[in-house]
């Protein structure tokens, strides 16, 4: 198996958005409303891309992730993707105002093993696009040693594409690869994120769990 590392060598790649963020914690009730009433949604909506998911964590100093995927990285550069961006409500220009710390990167996706998806991921963020080859090597293994493991997948972040957002700290700004790890339970995350950065040599302090708040599949919306 090879890395998708990039739209320019892998173009037909499944697409991933990463949007890892903490708030305002003056506005976070109103944060998570405009995300469960109003951003999902719009983000469901665009042409070419499959689901978008919410989750939290309660012990991470960034607690939001949010995951969008998309049929291809090209979905990124097309036009209804674009105009998504020239007709964001006032609820949303708030809102992105009030975002602190976020990490904003869009991924190509390699599936390393299993399948489905999780109530709990751990997200794993690498140091190397090496560390990330070495674990399609133990993917397969993880899941047959450890109970409530479903599924892992690597993102590569695209350098073109994963323009940061204002409250990103350029100057510690890197385009780091990641595993994701679909779990059955926050619980199983943890084990399986533990096991696997101690396979990769991965500090500790860089894998992070986060429990699903909801998942909304894009095929959903057109019911």
């Amino acid at each position: 198996m090879t890395l998708t590392k990039t739209l320019q060598q892998h173009p037909d790649a499944p697409g991933e958005l990463l949007i890892w963020t903490s708030v305002d914690p003056a506005h976070e009730q109103d944060f998570n409303q405009w995300y469960d009433r109003e951003h999902m949604q719009e983000r469901a909506a665009i042409k070419g891309f499959r689901w978008s998911r919410r989750y939290h964590s309660d012990t991470c100093a960034r607690p939001y992730l949010a995951l969008y995927q998309t049929d291809t990285l090209h979905v990124f550069t097309s036009e209804p993707y674009r105009q998504a961006f020239t007709k964001q409500t006032q609820w949303s220009e708030r809102n992105f105002t009030r975002m602190r710390d976020t990490s904003r990167r869009v991924n190509a996706v390699t599936p390393l093993a299993g399948a489905g998806t999780g109530a709990a991921v751990a997200l794993i963020c690498l140091e190397s696009i090496e560390q990330a080859q070495a674990a399609i090597a133990v993917a397969q293994e993880l899941t047959r040693v450890m109970d409530g493991v479903l599924a892992l997948r690597a993102l590569c972040p695209d350098p073109v594409l994963s323009t940061p957002l204002p409250s990103e700290d350029l100057a510690a700004r890197k385009l780091e690869p990641f595993v994701v790890i679909e779990a059955t339970s926050l619980a199983n995350a943890e084990s399986a994120g533990k096991w696997l950065s101690d396979k990769l040599a991965v500090p500790s302090a860089r894998s992070h769990c986060f429990k699903l708040l909801w998942d909304l599949q894009s095929l959903d919306l057109e019911r």
